[in-house]
């Protein structure tokens, strides 16, 4: 089950599900909550219910624990998930997402990290202004960060330029900005607060499933440093990088990541449910 990041939707696994689907296993991709044509509530932004959403959705989809495959936020359910719900998840595959723990330690240490972090997540923290500026002008804004973060091959692409009109279409459905904003508003403000030391403690344990951690080489908004230091919550972690790509991998070099993923996948216990 593959589970995207900021600004985009279930469509930003276009060319990872075809991959997964022809390898013999069953491919879905979801919206969050909040984006696309998924629920709009007022709350639940936040680890815990990501990660219950992500497992209620394995049963609803008729199974009892599937692996799962995320992106930036995304890579954040699927560490939540696999922690909080173990019994639901047999692996996952994270894609420019460190263990949040990790991630956390390295914006507080390495300036670089915590540069590259700190103005998107304190703009987040306004009122009604970040909402504002992510949808004014056709999501101009939204334009600026993905080709701010992304490599530059992938910019000049056919690819890029549709990718960046769905999703500046995605991102002015009504309610959307807001509660893609709420991830790091919730991001932010929990570190003061009770909820936030709670889900620090819960998630402070090791996983005892295969972890497959991909970066995109030229990614400046994650760096690798967090990504390594990763392996100390997974006793069996695979990090690996996408040379030419930046923070969104698998939509840059899908022939480079959809094959690590199917390699990986390959490599679990467990029969294929396709084929």
């Amino acid at each position: 089950m593959f589970l995207h990041g900021f600004g985009g939707f279930w469509w930003s696994w276009r060319h990872l599900l075809p991959q997964v689907h022809d390898a013999g296993y069953r491919a879905v991709a979801v919206d969050l909550r909040g984006y696309g044509d998924s629920d709009k509530p007022p709350r639940g932004y936040d680890g815990w219910t990501l990660s219950g959403d992500a497992s209620g959705l394995i049963r609803a989809l008729g199974h009892t624990s599937a692996t799962l495959v995320g992106h930036a936020e995304g890579g954040l359910g699927c560490w939540a998930a696999a922690t909080l719900h173990p019994r639901a998840v047999t692996a996952i595959a994270v894609i420019s997402s460190p263990h949040p723990i990790a991630l956390k330690r390295s914006a507080l240490r390495n300036r670089g990290q915590r540069s590259a972090m700190l103005g998107h997540m304190t703009f987040a923290q306004l009122p009604r202004m970040p909402e504002d500026r992510l949808t004014r002008d056709d999501g101009a804004a939204l334009v600026e960060l993905i080709a701010e973060r992304s490599g530059p091959a992938w910019t000049e692409t056919a690819d890029y330029a549709d990718a960046i009109a769905r999703y500046r279409s995605a991102i002015q459905i009504p309610g959307t900005a807001h509660c893609a904003l709420e991830y790091s508003r919730w991001a932010w403000r929990s570190q003061f607060r009770p909820d936030g030391s709670r889900f620090a403690s819960r998630m402070n344990q090791r996983l005892h499933i295969p972890v497959l951690a991909l970066r995109g080489e030229q990614d400046p908004y994650i760096l690798s440093q967090p990504v390594l230091s990763s392996h100390d919550w997974a006793v069996d972690y695979r990090p690996r990088e996408i040379v030419g790509a930046g923070h969104f991998a698998h939509e840059e070099a899908p022939d480079d990541a959809g094959p690590q993923i199917v390699e990986f996948l390959r490599s679990l216990p467990g029969p294929r449910l396709l084929n």
